[in-house]
């Protein structure tokens, strides 16, 4: 049951499940669009091994989350819906599935290959307009030139998307992990176009950044309350989209970079702001 929800989640948790107390995800993405081959791909923001990672301290919250937090994470940030009790019978289900995609992980063991990847990032800016040029080369033939992709369906039912909408009201929310060009970058990176994987990329690295600030330039849903994330704003991504922040670079530096002078200037802070040893 929670490898179905994670590969058919707007038909089952999304806005056509049949019933309305159970349309927590609020757009028509699947939990695999993100999470590729239900979750099992190497660098492609795989669940396998994350079961006796949690719970853990996120420096999003400044606590420590469970693994049905981080669930739910994913619930209002990227699927732009609403959190899901804890005792759902859906939760439970995808929790029993990612703790089946843990079987014989020891805990605290972190297995390779989790995430998104890791390519060098650039000195410069990630440029859009260069990007647009790589997307209408590349990714367009598959999401379509207005980027809005292509819907699986059936004239009595929506069984979400063939091809993922990369920005626009059926998106993921600007508070959501891939709204970070990082995770975006070495996304498209290391999966994309459709058949690669990270041993054999087929765009280069400084196309890979530019197509996502390209991707990452387009209008999406906004989610609320962002300004309560990262109680410490020491500890924000550099790459997070949305203020505040604790450095006086804008906006825009930060959605595009370059982040060497952001990371020099948090590490500066950072040390101002150590108690003096005794």
């Amino acid at each position: 049951q929670g490898r179905d929800l994670v590969v058919a989640t707007p038909s089952l948790i999304g806005p056509n499940a049949a019933s309305a107390d159970k349309r927590y995800a609020g757009n028509n993405l699947s939990c695999s669009n993100c999470h590729l081959s239900a979750g099992t791909r190497t660098f492609g923001l795989p669940l396998f091994g994350l079961a006796h990672l949690f719970p853990q301290y996120s420096s999003r919250t400044g606590g420590q989350i469970t693994i049905e937090d981080r669930v739910n994470s994913c619930m209002t940030r990227s699927l732009n819906g609403r959190a899901m009790p804890d005792d759902a019978p859906e939760m439970r289900a995808l929790v029993a599935y990612v703790d089946f995609l843990s079987t014989n992980v020891p805990k605290g063991e972190t297995l390779p290959g989790l995430g998104a990847g890791s390519m060098p990032e650039l000195s410069r800016a990630a440029d859009p307009g260069r990007g647009k040029i790589v997307f209408q080369k590349v990714c367009a033939a598959c999401h379509g030139t207005d980027g809005l992709g292509v819907r699986r369906g059936l004239a009595t039912s929506d069984l979400g998307y063939l091809i993922p909408p990369l920005w626009g009201s059926d998106s993921f929310n600007d508070g959501a992990g891939m709204a970070r060009l990082s995770v975006a970058a070495n996304f498209i990176h290391f999966n994309m176009p459709h058949g690669t994987d990270y041993t054999d990329p087929q765009l280069s690295a400084d196309d890979a950044w530019d197509v996502a600030a390209y991707m990452l330039s387009h209008p999406r849903p906004a989610k609320s309350d962002l300004e309560k994330d990262f109680p410490d704003l020491l500890q924000k991504p550099v790459d997070a989209p949305y203020g505040p922040y604790a450095d006086g670079f804008s906006v825009d530096q930060h959605r595009y970079g370059p982040f060497g002078p952001i990371r020099e200037a948090i590490g500066k802070l950072r040390a101002n702001a150590a108690p003096a040893s005794k």
